[in-house]
């Protein structure tokens, strides 16, 4: 039986952190940004945390 291969969408774009959280780019970055404010761009710069709802599915995308 071969490996499981890591799904190579998931990999783009999801990161696991040392202690196992999973960090996401925010959305609503990439376009149609001349009516956000430079503090909204800011903040949307960060990383997040995956939400608790979608954390088994990623990880799972992941940790194949």
């Amino acid at each position: 039986m071969p490996k499981m291969k890591t799904h190579s969408g998931a990999k783009k774009r999801f990161r696991l952190t040392a202690k196992g959280k999973l960090r996401a780019r925010h959305g609503m970055t990439s376009h149609i940004l001349e009516k956000k404010s430079p503090k909204r761009k800011r903040k949307l710069e960060k990383a997040l945390e995956v939400s608790k709802a979608d954390q088994r599915r990623v990880k799972g995308l992941l940790l194949k």
